[in-house]
């Protein structure tokens, strides 16, 4: 039977430094995710969305509390082990883009599926047929240089894509973006959730990107909050 719940988190803390001088970022956060939905999580500059959406992803620790990512409690994981539950079943697209530079389109896309052991051949040709899925099938070898940012940032979410992720993390994807391409991305974006039933869940400023979510949750006084 499938899990009910893809992501689990459970009386979340997080804060920095110690003694007087320590600084409270989550205070106290509960979340349940089912498979295929797509959240937004919004909130003031300096509230800790970022913060909360690397502790999701085994990116950062938290204080206290418990994350159980597709059905795995984080805590209980080393490093080596979130790094495999990751590469297997979690993709990443940032405001960055965070392409290789001195990789083509092509070889930035099959990077991750080479490094979770997959054949060079099967690699290549699922690269391939993602980037031609996003428009950029005449674009595979050019360097991210040589891309306009509406076209890196498809290059980042082929990466994402390309090996089927359960759960998608995403920290502003728009943000580096004009209105135009933005939206085109967003649009992308929702169109690989729907066809793949990937889990999203991102951070945004943009309130239209927010709006196209199934869920809202606003991150305030360190904890979440679910708006209408």
């Amino acid at each position: 039977m499938p899990a009910q719940h893809i992501l689990e988190v459970h009386h979340l803390k997080k804060s920095v430094g110690q003694g007087e001088q320590a600084l409270s970022i989550l205070t106290g956060v509960d979340l349940l995710v089912k498979p295929g939905q797509t959240i937004a999580l919004i909130g003031e500059s300096g509230s800790g969305k970022s913060t909360l959406l690397a502790i999701l992803a085994g990116l950062d620790d938290a204080s206290s509390g418990e994350v159980i990512l597709l059905g795995e409690p984080l805590n209980r994981l080393d490093e080596e082990g979130r790094a495999r539950l990751r590469a297997r079943h979690v993709g990443f697209v940032f405001q960055s883009f965070m392409l290789i530079p001195t990789l083509n389109a092509l070889e930035n896309v099959e990077l991750p599926a080479l490094l979770r052991g997959e054949s060079s051949e099967t690699s290549r040709a699922h690269s391939r047929a993602m980037l031609e899925q996003l428009g950029l099938g005449k674009r595979l070898h050019h360097l991210p240089a040589q891309l306009s940012g509406g076209e890196q940032q498809r290059v980042a979410l082929a990466r994402a894509f390309s090996g089927s992720p359960g759960i998608l993390f995403a920290d502003e994807p728009t943000g580096n973006l004009d209105r135009q391409t933005g939206e085109r991305i967003a649009d992308l974006l929702f169109s690989l959730n729907r066809e793949r039933g990937t889990t999203l869940i991102l951070v945004t400023h943009d309130a239209g990107l927010a709006a196209r979510c199934d869920r809202r949750l606003r991150l305030q006084d360190g904890t979440l909050r679910e708006v209408p």
